[in-house]
């Protein structure tokens, strides 16, 4: 399975990335979306598993999107946060957060759960626009990366 990782589009989905977006599984977004629309519209390409952002007002997304967005899918447990600071990471294989707009991929030393922020493809800081890319296998992760656009 192919999960598409992205984050803090702020109202504004690049060419680049729809591109890039065709043929994921999943796509999981870790809020500021700012866009019922753009939610819409992702929604059409793969499902989608998103987490509200400090910019996202939930009335716009429905009952389903909330601060925090738990999942299991592919045998493993999901958890997608805004802010990396509120992931539980005892309670995940696969932590996502945004925010920062500053992408990374990491295994956490204590937990083993693999951390991704995808960056931002709209607004980066001090990087490329960017995204994540996840494949899943068998229960594991078998790639994690970030990909420049």
């Amino acid at each position: 399975m192919r999960y598409d990782i992205i984050s803090d589009t702020h109202g504004f989905l690049e060419p680049d990335l729809l591109d890039q977006l065709q043929g994921a599984d999943v796509i999981v977004h870790a809020g500021d979306i700012c866009s019922g629309a753009d939610y819409r519209t992702l929604q059409k390409i793969a499902p989608v598993q998103m987490c509200l952002g400090n910019n996202d007002w939930a009335y716009e997304y429905g009952p389903e999107v909330k601060t925090r967005k738990v999942f299991f899918s592919s045998g493993l447990r999901w958890q997608v946060v805004h802010y990396r600071q509120h992931l539980n990471l005892l309670k995940c294989d696969v932590a996502i957060c945004g925010h920062t707009h500053r992408p990374f991929v990491e295994r956490d030393e204590w937990t083993g759960t693999l951390v991704m922020n995808p960056g931002s493809p709209t607004y980066p800081r001090g990087s490329k626009p960017s995204m994540g890319r996840i494949l899943c296998e068998d229960g594991r992760v078998v790639d994690a990366r970030i990909i420049e656009l």
